[in-house]
């Protein structure tokens, strides 16, 4: 091997003196081309002038020589210039490098590892370790690949080998991918960041594998003061069962923590997906891996990181592997936020099971549940809570929202509910839909001191049953709004008429009860029941509403009651089955009670159905020292049968308030002359104990060929003073309904209330009776008149009218109701 010796300060040198000889030959030339190039003829005949003429041209021809020699100079002189440049470089990185190797010296000897540098990269195909880096500075070196052995007659991956660490300052080496096998070996373990600056190594995917897949190797820890944990490796794809992902690493007192691996695909079971690492004192939460995908069993979602102690929020939760012939994988929950500042993570999707027609039946094929959304900080919104996955049977129930902030923030919303029976094969001989199931919704997330309490999620659509809604999350102890109840899912969504009977349990979710407040708030409002199936064999019934929740224990209004689902409107009769017996319309929640001061929440209306229609809510009682009380929901109508009563109006429970309105009776819709009963208006509630006018009674429901539902009784003011509550009318049927009577007045003063009208008679069927009119107060007021009596349709005659009630002392008696 040859070697050249060269001075760079002399080769430079000589290029500086080789310039100068440029300069001066450029300047003889430039003085003689005046001279030369300008001959003039010594005299004017023929070989004067052409003397003249080649001395001119040998001038020329030397000029443009001398310009191709300085063209040449100049290059020679420019190489000459790099070739010193390029020598005094070499001489400084030699020098460098020497220098180098002697400052890494002694901490070779001591430590094995220099202290500027980075690691040597393992070696592919052996698992070898990635090197360390130097303690100074320096990143770890990568892992090697892992090979594959022979063991037992069975081909085994190595496994991958781990990245290197660097020491003060750089970033963790990546870990080495899991040699293939039948059995494959697991990914390397990323190097962690160094102790001031740096990120920790990603880890290393799981080899892929004919039969059980390696996992993912763990991210490396990000560095002490600085750096973001390294991301943990994928796991195997493997024909049996995959690898599990490598879980995220931590950071530092600053940085991300890293996200987790993915579960591998597998063909038999799904791996599941790393977790996400945690945060340090400022950061986010790495994101849990999403769990993979399996024919039989999915992977599942893996949960998120904590957020930094300080700053920071939760990672959300892995998304839950699909399945397309067995059980998805479950979303994994979101990170909490355990740091003065942040949000929870929202919690993973659970997966969803489809229909492959090349693999089985319908029963087993069930969607993941969603996962719970993570708490939040001091300050922070609570995670949402993750949708339940779809599936051909029962679907996932949704996630649960975290809870707020423990000084301030709202709770999160609950995940809705995942539908069943979707994309079924349907065969009406097998009774494949009875068990088809949407899932539930789930429950809003808590606030903490102040914030208002999260929504809770819808229940999925089935075609038997629909999923029941999420609970509303609590308002805040001090000041906060109570979460609304999540509406619940419709059933019935599908079927085949079929008499064997598979249809039979076809019923709409439950709504979610509202959230009740803390001590300044209003309660939430329940969520609507679902609808029942539209039903052709068996009952389909409608999901009862939601009570609303309680207004705060020191301000605040109770909230609404959900409406009733609707029930079967309709059928194919098939009397040998009994298949109409059981279409009933959901009942309406009740109201929310008030706190100390505020009103009661409405009642929710009944719902509709075939054979029975929903009861209407009850109103909730007003604040316990004053606030009025509300509404009763209506009953609902029924197509025949028996219709829905009207809910009874809530009490004043404190010393001032109004009490609530019954509501209305339901109505029979139906046109043919069957057997019926319409529904009964809901009493009035009672006034306050100190002051206050009763509710007004409910009117009765009308049936076009049986009974009349009664009208409501009206409220009594129980207290001091106040108006009675009138009686509500009587409703129309072949059978009427009587009227109501009328509320009694205060005790001291207060006009009594009227009583309710007695319903119209038929031809051969008298008026019903009026409602008997409220007594006054005893100081003052006027009784309340009776109800006029229902005239009369032909020869049966009209009822009889209500009594008047008692007068005060200064006042009149109410007078009695007129003969129908």
């Amino acid at each position: 091997m040859s070697f050249v010796i060269a001075a760079p300060d002399v080769v430079a040198a000589a290029a500086g003196d080789l310039s100068k000889i440029g300069s001066a030959l450029a300047q003889a030339n430039a003085a003689a081309a005046g001279p030369t190039l300008s001959l003039l003829a010594p005299a004017v005949d023929e070989v004067s002038t052409a003397l003249a003429a080649l001395f001119g041209d040998h001038a020329a021809t030397y000029q443009a020589f001398s310009a191709e020699a300085a063209a040449f100079h100049d290059q020679f002189v420019r190489t000459l210039q790099a070739s010193a440049s390029a020598y005094a470089a070499t001489d400084a990185a030699s020098a460098g490098q020497q220098l180098l190797n002697a400052i890494n010296a002694p901490s070779m000897a001591l430590f094995g590892r220099p202290l500027i540098g980075n690691g040597a990269d393992g070696a592919p195909g052996t698992g070898q370790n990635g090197g360390d880096g130097g303690l100074l500075f320096g990143n770890g070196g990568n892992g090697g690949s892992g090979g594959t052995v022979i063991l037992n007659a069975q081909t085994r991956g190595v496994p991958g080998g781990n990245g290197g660490s660097a020491g003060l300052i750089g970033n963790g080496g990546r870990g080495g991918v899991g040699g293939v096998g039948q059995r494959s070996g697991a990914g390397g373990n990323g190097g962690n960041g160094g102790l001031l600056f740096g990120h920790g190594g990603a880890g290393g995917p799981g080899g892929q594998a004919a039969n059980i897949g390696g996992a993912g190797g763990n991210g490396g820890a990000g560095g002490l003061l600085f750096g973001n944990g390294g991301a943990g490796g994928a796991g195997a794809i493997a024909s049996a069962f995959s690898g599990n992902g490598g879980n995220g690493g931590a950071a530092g007192l600053i940085g991300d923590g890293g996200p987790g691996g993915a579960g591998g695909v597998g063909s038999h079971w799904g791996g599941n997906g790393g977790v996400g690492g945690a945060a340090g004192l400022i950061g986010n939460g790495g994101h849990g891996g999403a769990g993979g995908f399996a024919p039989n069993r999915a992977g599942f979602g893996a949960d998120g990181g904590a957020g930094g102690l300080f700053f920071g929020d939760g990672g959300d939760g892995g998304h839950g592997g699909t399945s397309n012939a067995g059980t998805a994988g479950a979303g994994g929950h979101g990170g909490s936020a355990r740091g003065l500042f942040g949000d929870g993570g929202d919690g993973g999707a659970g997966g969803t099971s489809y229909l492959d027609p090349y693999r089985g039946g319908n029963w087993d094929k069930f969607g993941g549940d969603g996962g719970n959304g993570g708490a939040a900080g001091v300050f922070g919104r609570g995670g949402t809570g993750g949708a339940g996955g779809d599936a051909v049977a029962r679907g996932g129930a949704g996630g649960h929202g975290g809870t707020g902030g423990q000084l301030l923030g709202n709770g999160g919303n609950g995940g809705h509910g995942g539908a069943g029976g979707v994309g079924e094969i349907l065969k009406p001989a097998d009774g494949e839909n009875t068990d088809r199931f949407g899932g539930a919704g789930g429950n809003g997330g808590a606030a903490g001191l102040l914030g208002n309490g999260g929504t809770g999620g819808a229940g999925g659509d089935g075609p038997a049953r629909g999923g029941a809604g999420g609970h509303g999350g609590s308002g805040g102890q001090l000041l906060g709004n109570g979460g609304d109840g999540g509406h619940g899912g419709a059933g019935g969504t599908r079927d085949i008429p079929n008499p064997a009977g598979e249809n039979t349990d076809r019923f709409g979710g439950a709504g979610g009860n509202g959230g009740a407040a803390g001590l300044l708030g209003n309660g939430g409002a329940g969520g609507d029941g679902g609808v029942g199936g539209a039903g052709s064999n068996g009952p389909a019934r409608g999901g009862d509403g939601g009570h609303g929740g309680s207004g705060g224990q020191l301000l605040g209004n109770g909230g609404d009651g959900g409406h009733g689902g609707a029930g079967a409107t309709r059928d194919i009769v098939l009397p040998a089955q009994g298949e109409n017996t059981d279409k009933f319309g959901g009942a309406g929640g009740n109201g929310g009670a008030a706190g100390l001061l505020g009103n009661g929440g409405a009642g929710g209306a009944g719902g509709s159905g075939l054979k029975r229609g929903g009861d209407g809510g009850a109103g909730g009682s007003g604040g316990s020292f004053a606030g009025n009380a509300g509404g009763g929901g209506a009953g609902g109508i029924a197509t025949e049968g028996v219709a829905g009563a009207g809910g009874a109006g809530g009490s004043a429970a404190g010393w001032f308030g109004q009490g609530g309105a019954g509501g209305a009776g339901g109505d029979i819709r139906s046109s043919r002359i069957v057997p019926t009963s319409a529904g009964r208006g809901g009493d009035g509630g009672a006034g306050g104990l100190l002051a206050g006018s009763g509710g007004a009674g409910g009117h009765g429901g009308a049936s076009n060929g049986g009974t009349g539902g009664d009208g409501g009784n009206g409220g009594h003011a129980r207290g001091l003073f106040g108006d009675g509550g009138a009686g509500g009318y009587a409703g129309f049927g072949q059978l009427q309904g009587r009227g109501g009577d009328g509320g009694n007045a205060g005790l001291l003063i207060g006009n009594g209330g009227n009583g309710g009208w007695g319903a119209a008679g038929t031809r051969t069927i008298r008026g019903s009776s009026g409602g008997d009119g409220g007594n006054a107060g005893i100081l003052f007021g006027f009784g309340g008149n009776g109800g006029d009596g229902g005239l009369s349709g032909g020869l049966a005659g009209g009822g009889e009218g209500g009594t008047g009630g008692r007068g005060g002392a200064i006042g009149a008696p109410g007078a009695s109701g007129a003969h129908g």
